[in-house]
């Protein structure tokens, strides 16, 4: 019988589970529909028409008008690439710093761990949304130092994880074997422990592009994040708050995007988990 890797194993599982494919296809249309948007549309997102504001949806503009006469549909398909670099760039620079941190905390110890750990225990002392604001009131209101502030508060999240997973690993005989034979302990974390904690990484850093977005979309709606004209579907709904009942359909559609691509990284990251977890091996 041939013998499968345990990357196509888990791969194999993701494919079969339903949901976790709806969401992916979920991500790969919105990412899809960001790349192609010049081709969808003639409109620009920025250019302002008054005459033509706060039109109901139609064969000219599928989902209608602002406030200004901008194309919604225009600024929701760029609004994907901005939703998207900003999930994926946080994502990556607190899954760096994070697991970094974590695995010098929980291979080292002593007073190294308790330095670094006191730090995370810091930053989650705060409600995640609250810090991202005290952060970005300090370095200033724009896309680039909102996802800085994002980044930030999700350094403790994979930290710990990392941390967790180091400490329950760095006691096993495959570890102490290498030491026994004068292996640097950079060469042990990288070459021993990181490959062997990638599974909880993997899910932590899908959950958390769809936290990511939420939260970019939460400072975009106060004012905090990407600034105008750029077509940030957080801030698209704050600028929709006046015509909810006169335009509903400027609140709809940015809304229902965000809903759907934090849907969607979210099923992915429930099969994965499902995928990666031994007990659900058979």
């Amino acid at each position: 019988m041939e013998e499968t890797s345990p990357w196509k194993d888990t791969m194999k599982k993701l494919r079969k589970n339903r949901f976790a494919m709806v969401g992916f296809s979920i991500i790969l249309f919105f990412i899809l529909f960001g790349l192609v948007a010049p081709l969808l549309t003639s409109y620009s997102y920025e250019e302002q028409a008054l005459g033509n504001r706060l039109q109901p949806p139609s064969k000219e503009h599928w989902f209608g008008t602002d406030d200004v006469g901008r194309d919604i549909f225009t600024r929701i398909a760029y609004g994907a690439r901005v939703s998207l670099q900003v999930g994926f760039f946080a994502v990556t620079g607190a899954l760096v710093f994070g697991t970094l941190l974590g695995m010098v905390a929980g291979y080292f110890g002593r007073w190294v761990d308790t330095i670094i750990s006191r730090v995370f225990d810091i930053l989650l002392a705060f409600p995640s949304i609250l810090l991202a604001i005290a952060i970005v009131a300090i370095l200033g209101a724009s896309l680039q130092n909102a996802l800085i502030a994002i980044a930030i508060i999700n350094i403790p999240i994979f930290g710990r994880i990392v941390r967790s997973k180091v400490i329950s690993l760095r006691e096993e005989e495959f570890i102490m074997a290498a030491r026994a034979q004068g292996m640097k302990s950079g060469r042990i974390i990288f070459h021993h422990i990181l490959p062997n904690s990638a599974a909880p990484i993997i899910v932590q850093a899908t959950l958390g592009f769809g936290t990511a977005i939420l939260d970019a979309a939460a400072l975009g709606f106060l004012g905090l994040g990407a600034q105008p004209p750029t077509p940030e579907w957080g801030a698209m709904l704050a600028g929709s708050r006046d015509f909810i009942q006169l335009a509903p359909w400027t609140l709809i559609f940015p809304g229902v995007s965000i809903m759907l691509v934090v849907l969607g990284f979210n099923l992915i990251g429930d099969g994965l988990r499902d995928a990666l977890d031994p007990k659900m091996k058979t």
